[in-house]
Order: structure tokens, then sequence, then C-alpha cells
């Protein structure tokens, strides 16, 4: 059994000598930097020959935790294990591990069961950061952008209408998409905290199954802390892998990408750089096995910098202030007061990003910087037609999350408006859908880790709290959910957003805030589809907040999510307002009562 060990402060020497001392099957021992950027001093022992993480972790000096205790069931390693950590002074009620948790190894992944008689299909996923619903050429009702590969992706496959997010932020939102869980079950909940060692993520089965995986671009779970370079090391799941620290940079920056464990040099602009790693791995793959292939653009992130062939493209274009930019008259009041105040804030119209940003220019750059992107996804599906791959490979197109441009007075993204939680998505496989075909069910980014297993002949695992969306997409009739689970939890480092719930259904959306002495919120969506209309304290209206309301709990206490996560304070804070704009909001009339006599 070889041993290797990451160190950060150095322990790694005397706890492998700790090691050699106790586990007899020890006989070879290596050192290397760590690549977690989480703990501030931390040592990672892994079996080499089983492929099994035995992780444990310091912070701040105070005392070992465990971090990833991933063993085999092995009386030898278990004991060897134990022999260690009591040789360096780890209490043993820390010491615990658990079938679930080992299982998170690659080597150690069931396989899933195939479904019979399906043909395991090639994937192409294309992810984007902050892509809204409605920013594509058949969507936006300004006239721009223009988007013609994604209108091909539409036109040509499957439109689904209604896709939504579970949690509206980068981190919790592709924690979701490789698990299948919400957020409250996966524990990422803010952009600075990396995702749990013992999750599975669904390409880890499809290697089990035999295909090809690669990751390219964003990642975004860990290493988003200023000062910190860590974040875009290699993951699980993944046989070929480019990356780059937290957000990346649209043009080339010291920090560089990391191919396969390597830093090397961006060359250049970053949505073509990432298109060009990710059709030579296609030119390069073995053509004897499945591919499961991930580009995971960082575009359309904040600050938008448009590559130079499309810098100005919109800059004549018109741009409308929303509807609901300002609540109508009258309607001030049932708009909560964290609304009104995030308005003067961050993430708001009147001090966004605590600068004097026109938000119309913003929104131009946008579409600019979208471009690139769509011209990507056209390069790669040219490859797939040369290679005559365009008919049976699975092509998924979705957002991380949506983006609001001034609606109910608030930029970016973490709410429960449509214009935050509603993203793009759509599928191409013409020999499974029919062209043109429009999926009207409320479906999510914890549908697409079941969907694409079953596109790879494989049953889903049932831990996962998604379903597979292709039967809607080839049209079939099905049993659907009535409604869809959203969360945020409150960051420090943007306290202008509480902690949010939400039911997202056919007609209705139900709000609920933790945390604040404020209003609910409930919109008819039918017939008020920009969520103007607060229905909270309007007649006739209770039995559907109570019903919702039940709904919430109901997944929420079967799902575990009746707890609500903390993680270490972490990045800076944004908590100022502009003096000279919108005060503070006063109370809502509707919760003020005159004194009993």
């Amino acid at each position: 059994m070889a041993l290797g060990f990451r160190d950060q402060a150095g322990e790694g020497e005397q706890l492998a000598t700790l090691f050699l001392r106790q586990a007899r099957e020890v006989r070879a021992i290596r050192f290397d930097r760590s690549q977690y950027s989480y703990a501030r001093t931390q040592v990672v022992i892994w079996n080499v020959h089983a492929g099994i993480v035995w992780g444990r972790q310091m912070r701040d000096r105070t005392g070992w935790r465990i971090l990833a205790p991933t063993m085999s069931d092995s009386h030898s390693d278990r004991r060897s294990f134990l022999l260690c950590s009591l040789s360096a002074g780890l209490p043993l009620h820390l010491l615990s591990w658990s079938a679930r948790a080992g299982s998170a190894a690659a080597s150690a992944v069931n396989a899933l069961t195939a479904r019979p008689g399906a043909q395991p299909r090639n994937i192409l996923f294309v992810l984007t950061d902050d892509h809204r619903y409605d920013a594509m050429s058949f969507m936006s009702k300004r006239g721009y952008p223009h988007t013609p590969a994604l209108d091909r992706l539409a036109r040509d496959g499957v439109h689904f209408k209604n896709a939504f997010v579970t949690t509206a932020l980068c981190s919790p939102s592709r924690a979701s998409i490789l698990t299948g869980l919400y957020a409250h079950q996966h524990r990422v909940v803010d952009n600075n905290h990396p995702i749990r060692p013992d999750l599975v993520f669904f390409p880890q089965y499809l290697q089990r199954a035999g295909y090809q995986t690669a990751f390219i671009g964003k990642w975004h779970m860990g290493g988003d802390v200023k000062g910190e370079t860590e974040g875009d090391s290699p993951q699980r799941g993944f046989d070929h892998w480019v990356s780059f620290p937290g957000q990346g940079t649209y043009l080339p920056s010291k920090s560089g990408l990391n191919v396969n464990g390597l830093r090397v040099p961006q060359k250049g602009y970053i949505t073509d750089e990432l298109t060009d790693y990710a059709l030579r791995w296609l030119e390069q793959r073995p053509a004897d096995k499945p591919f499961y292939l991930c580009v995971s653009h960082k575009a359309v992130h904040a600050d938008f910098i448009p590559a130079e062939r499309h810098k100005g493209r919109y800059s004549h274009e018109r741009f409308d202030k929303p509807a609901t930019w300002n609540p109508a008259p009258g309607k001030e009041s049932l708009r909560p007061m964290w609304v009104r105040n995030q308005r003067n804030s961050w993430h708001g119209v009147d001090f966004p990003y605590h600068r004097t940003l026109e938000i119309g220019d913003y929104y131009k750059r946008y579409c600019e910087t979208l471009l690139a992107v769509d011209e990507s996804i056209t390069a790669l599906l040219e490859h797939l037609q040369r290679r005559g791959l365009l008919e049976s490979t699975l092509v998924l197109y979705m957002g991380d999350n949506g983006f609001a441009f001034g609606e109910h007075g608030l930029i970016d993204k973490r709410t429960a408006y449509e214009e935050s939680m509603r993203v793009p998505m759509m599928m191409h496989c013409p020999e499974l859908f029919k062209a043109g075909t429009t999926v009207n069910e409320v479906v999510a980014n914890i549908d697409v880790a079941p969907s694409l297993l079953e596109a790879a002949g494989l049953q889903a695992p049932t831990h996962m709290q998604g379903r597979s969306v292709l039967p809607l997409a080839r049209g079939e009739r099905i049993a659907w959910r009535d409604s869809l689970l959203y969360e945020y939890y409150w960051e420090r480092n943007f306290p202008q957003t509480p902690t949010t719930h939400a039911m997202r259904g056919d007609r209705y959306k139900y709000i609920r805030y933790h945390g604040i002495w404020d209003i609910d919120e409930l919109y008819d969506l039918q017939a008020d589809p920009l969520e103007a209309n607060n229905l909270i304290f309007a007649p006739g209206h209770e039995g559907i907040v109570e019903k919702m309301n039940r709904q919430l709990f109901d997944i929420l206490e079967s799902t575990d999510g009746s707890t609500m996560p903390l993680s270490r304070d972490a990045g800076e804070v944004q908590r100022l307002r502009r003096s000279d704009r919108a005060k503070a909001a006063e109370f809502p009339p509707e919760l003020l009562k005159k004194p009993t006599p």
C-alpha cells in the first residue's frame, strides 16, 4: 500500500513517520502541497492502490477534525487509520465513517443498474453563468441579443420553457447539477466553500459505466476568497480537466488555467480558449467509448467583457427599464421592506456594485459577452456534424441561474423572482426528440443528473431528488411535480438578501422569508407574470398560502432540510448604502395595529 501526504503546514512528515511505525502495510511515501483552500492546515492521506481517500482537516490549529474518512471495509485499513490517529493525538470521539461517505471515492462508486435495451448516448453539456431565461433571440422582447446557435437548439430540439434552479447562486446551483440534490442536502450554500468530499458526482457513475469524461471551464466551488488561488484542482468523475480559480478572468491573467493538475497560461479570450480546449479533446478522444463533455463557461458572469470582435455591437440598441423598476402606485407597501432597502445597495439599481453604473449599458455588454458563447456552440455542433455524431449525441444547454437588470429595483440573482431563478434550457438529439418540441412543465437543475444518467442508459440512484426530463422531451404524458422548492441562505458577504424559501408552481409562487420582520409574497403567475401584485394579504388566497406553505415544509422535512447550513465567515462584506438615494423603507401598514384599550 502506497501512501501520499498532501501537507500545508509541515505536519505531513511527522504523521508519515507515525504511520510508518504503526501501519505495516506502508511501503512508500510522497509529499505534495495541498490544493484544498478551505483549510488552514490539512493533511490528506490516501491509499493509492485502492483509490480511497482518508482525509483529515485542522482549522486554525485548534484541533483535528475528520474531513473525508472514506475507507474500505478492510479491518486492517481501519486499524491502521485508528492507530495513526491515536499516535497523532486525535481523540477517538472524533473518529467516524459510514458506507455512504466511503462510496465517494471514484473507484468505490457503485455501478448503476443499466436500463434494458438502452443505447448509451454521447453527451455534450454546455453550462453558462448568469444566463437569464429570455436573453436569446427567440425569447427576447428587446430584439437582441442575436443567438442563432441557441435558437437552433430550440428549433431543432426541445425548449424547456419553465426551467429553474433550486438556488440562484453559482456554486450551490452547480453542486445541485452534479449531485441531483438540494442545497440543504449538499450544503454548498455560498460561493466561498467547496463541496463536501463524501458526495458523489453523476460523472463518476458515467466513468464506472465506461464513459470518457471531461470537464472544461468554470468549476467555482471553493477558492473564491480574495487571496486564494486554489479551487480549480481536478475533481473526481473527470478523466480530463481544464479549469481556473474562482470566477476566472475573461482576459489572460496571472492565475492562468489548471490543465490536468498543471498550471498553464491563459492565452486569449476565455470563451474562445475553453472552446478550443473542448474541440481538441473531442478530436483526440478514443472513438471506442461513449463520451461525456461538460463545457462550463465563465460567461456571462459580471463584470461583462465581450470579445473584441463583439464590443459595441448593441451600443445603439434601446433599453427600456423593466415595468417593475418602481412599484406600481399604491403597491409600495406590498413590496417587502428588504426589497425596497436592497434597491440602495450592492445589488440594487440605486447603488449597483457600489458604482455609478448605467443598467441599460450594462445589459448591452451582457448581451455582447453572450455572443462568443453562441459562436462556441456553433463550433461544437459543427464538429459533431462533421464526425457524423450530431443526430445521436444528446446536447444539453443550460444556465446556472438567471440575472436581474432592474426588475423589482434589483440587479444580480439570489432572489426567488423569475429573473433570478428561471434559466434557459434546451436539449438536442434528433434520434430521440421531435424538432420544435416545447415542454411547459416545471423542470430544474436537480433534474440534470438523472436525465443525463438516463441518456447513458442508467437508472438514476434513488437518493437524487430530481427526475429525468427525457420522457417530457419525448412528448410522453407522465405524472410530474406541480411545484418546485426554491431555497437561498443568507450570506454575510451580501447581507441585503434574506434566507428565502419558495414554492414555484405552474400558476402560483409563494415566497417565505426567514430571520427578518417583514412580509411574505404570493403571485398569480398567469395573471401577473411580472410579479408586480403581491397577493399575500388579498382575501380569498389564504388557502393557497396555507397549501403551498405545507408543501414547502413537507419537502424540507422529508429531505433533512429543517436545519440552516452555517459556514465559516469568508470574503468581503458588501453592506454600504448610497447617501443620496433611497432611504430606509417604512414598516408595512398591513402589520401595524393600534393598541387595545
